[in-house]
Formats: C-alpha cells, sequence, structure tokens
C-alpha cells in the first residue's frame, strides 16, 4: 500500500514538473515579449567574414537591441532554454539548415534570463513552437586522466574576483599571425579571475588555445562541440593553460572550422593540412591524449531532453 501510494505521489509530482513545458509559452512568463520583432531569411553570404550567433542585449555596448545573425532555429532554441543542441530532439531537418536573421526591441531594464524568456515566447509566437521535456539515458562521454598522467600546465593567471563584463573595453581578438613549433598560434592571457578560450583553424589543423581552465569548464566545452555530454571525471581540481591542435573533421559532432586562419601559413584543402613535422593533425581523441594527457570514454547516462512537439518552417509576418 505505501509502495503504490509512494509512486502515486511521484507520478503527481512528474506531472506537475512537466506541465509547464508542455507548450513553449507558459502562462508565468506570457507577457515576457520583445517591443518589436523582425524575423527573415539570411540572406546568401557574400565575401568576407561573417558575423554569426547574438549580439546586443543587457550587458553590451547596445543593451536596448539583441541581433541574432545567420542562426538556425536549433541554435535558438538551445540559446532560449540554455541547453545545448545535443539536448533537442525530434523536429524536422531544417532546423539545423534553415539560417534566420532576426532583430528585435529590448524592453528598457531587461536581464539576460529575461531575454531568453522573451526568445522562448518569440518562437513560440511566430515558429509556433510547442515541446516538452523528457530525461533519458543516452550515450555520453567521460574525460578521464590517461593511463600516463595529465600533461597539463597549470594557469599563471592569478586568481580574483571576476570585473563585471564592461562593452567599453572588449578582450582583445586572437591574431593568428604566426604559428608557434606545435602549430598553433600564440593567444591573449585572460583577466585575473576568468578563464579563455580561442578557436582558430590553420593548415595544420584547428586550434584550441585556452587560459585558466578547469576541467569541467573544458568538459562542458567539449559537450558543445560533440554529439552527447562530456562529463568531467578527471578528479582534476586545479586551473589549467590548455593547447591543442587537431583535425576539426574528426569531431563526433561534425563541428569544425575555427572562426579565424593563421595569415602565415597559407591555405589549401583541409584534407591536406599538416603540421610543422609534416604529419596530419590527430583526431581530437589522439590529440587529447597525446598533447593533454586525457582520454575520452563512452558510456550511458541521463541526460535531459527537449522534445519537439511542433514547429512550422516560415514564421508569422512580422
Amino acid at each position: 500500500m505505501l509502495t503504490e501510494m509512494s509512486r502515486a505521489i511521484g507520478r503527481t509530482v512528474l506531472a506537475a514538473w512537466l506541465c509547464p513545458w508542455m507548450h513553449a509559452q507558459p502562462a508565468a512568463h506570457a507577457k515576457l515579449e520583445f517591443e518589436v520583432a523582425s524575423i527573415k531569411p539570411s540572406p546568401l553570404p557574400g565575401r568576407g567574414p561573417i558575423r554569426l550567433g547574438q549580439k546586443g542585449g543587457p550587458g553590451s555596448a547596445d543593451p536596448g537591441r539583441v541581433t541574432y545573425t545567420f542562426t538556425t532555429l536549433l541554435n535558438l532554441m538551445a540559446d532560449a532554454y540554455g541547453v545545448k543542441r545535443y539536448q533537442i530532439s525530434g523536429g524536422p531537418k531544417w532546423l539545423d539548415s534553415e539560417q534566420f536573421d532576426i532583430v528585435a526591441k529590448v524592453p528598457e531594464g531587461a536581464t539576460k534570463e529575461q531575454i531568453n524568456v522573451m526568445l522562448q515566447n518569440l518562437l513560440a509566437e511566430r515558429f509556433k513552437l510547442t515541446l516538452h521535456r523528457e530525461s533519458k539515458e543516452l550515450p555520453v562521454y567521460a574525460l578521464v586522466v590517461g593511463a600516463k598522467g595529465p600533461k597539463l600546465k597549470d594557469s599563471t593567471v592569478a586568481d580574483a574576483p571576476p570585473a563585471p563584463d564592461d562593452p567599453a573595453t572588449p578582450r582583445p581578438p586572437l591574431r593568428a599571425t604566426k604559428l608557434g613549433p606545435d602549430g598553433c598560434p600564440d593567444a591573449p592571457p585572460p583577466a585575473a579571475g576568468r578563464s579563455s578560450i580561442f578557436m582558430v583553424m590553420t593548415p595544420n589543423g584547428e586550434c584550441m588555445i585556452s587560459g585558466s581552465q578547469t576541467m569541467d569548464g573544458f568538459a562542458a566545452r567539449l559537450s558543445t562541440w560533440f554529439d552527447r555530454p562530456v562529463i568531467d571525471r578527471t578528479g582534476l581540481t586545479g586551473k589549467y593553460d590548455l593547447r591543442l591542435r587537431y583535425d576539426p573533421s574528426s569531431m563526433p559532432g561534425g563541428r569544425g572550422g575555427g572562426p579565424v586562419m593563421a595569415k602565415d601559413a597559407g591555405g589549401g584543402d583541409p584534407a591536406n593540412r599538416t603540421a610543422p613535422n609534416g604529419e596530419p593533425p590527430p583526431s581530437i581523441f589522439n590529440a587529447l591524449q597525446e598533447q593533454l594527457g586525457l582520454k575520452l570514454e563512452t558510456g550511458k547516462g541521463p541526460v535531459d531532453l527537449l522534445v519537439i512537439d511542433h514547429v512550422v518552417k516560415t514564421p508569422t509576418e512580422n
């Protein structure tokens, strides 16, 4: 009797947790909306660099407007709900291929968290998005220390309370004009109390240069590239300066290609990329073991998912 009652209570609690997510626009958030929002299909890219993703909003130089450029609905959902792409399940294939430009006017005083809710409501209203949450046992990667121990460099950046972001003094960009002996460029160190990470594509492969990075933060970064979560099980609690060079096509999630090309190293077909010693770049798995002394092991674990129930390809008119 007691067991049946406990199960009934559990089902009631689970139903209460799932109910608000049956629609992408909960009643509690119904009034959190952008003042004005324009959604248009992204134009064909021309020559020159393209700025992708979000800019503007609270904490930026343009707090009254938020812009999403050349972004897919899959990326918008990940931003709006604070999840990784692999946590979004179901829906048509165009969710990750059709690109949109969105310009939205932000109400005065809105926070970043409120912006996310406004984006949720925008997707529900204009793309008729509805979804629910589930938890499933899915494949994961565990980041562990390799058999020969870690090959990590302790961070030289002093610990300090993180300084607030100042739009007037943005972080310096990575200028990939000269490659080091490992085939990767140098990168500016992070500010005290912060970590940094730069991605750069070179003819020697893709490079990731990170400063003052924790293993938990590094695992979270790998999760954004891979097709499954990466969980930190190294047991390492320090902060490290990391340099990693690898073949971007070896990413399990199919992501590759940094935003910068080193100028003095030429171009060429990615398949012909070689390191300074003439060897092709290693896979991300081999690079982790050879360069950082870390290893990825496969396993299974519970993963929270957003499951798409309905979405339309053409948004309602602006």
